[in-house]
């Protein structure tokens, strides 16, 4: 069975990233939280992975970031089935 794909979000953003990106990330950016340039400087990544290898460093770098999120205001999401 596949993994469902997940990715990083705030608490506050009304926006599915998975639908609704372009909303998702207007919001995301307007409020200064610049997730998706948080998770590439966190995810160790390479042009060299396959599709699944770059999945799971990303899932990686998330479970990171929420481990060490002292304010409290990221959570993983998962594509609706």
């Amino acid at each position: 069975m596949k993994k469902r794909n997940c990715m990083l979000t705030t608490f506050d953003n009304p926006y599915d990233p998975f639908t609704q990106f372009s909303r998702w990330f207007l919001f995301d950016t307007e409020k200064g939280y610049d997730t998706c340039a948080y998770l590439g400087r966190i995810a160790r990544t390479s042009d060299e992975f396959t599709d699944e290898e770059t999945e799971r460093a990303n899932e990686s770098a998330i479970d990171e970031i929420i481990k060490y999120d002292f304010r409290n205001i990221y959570r993983k999401v998962y594509a609706k089935a």
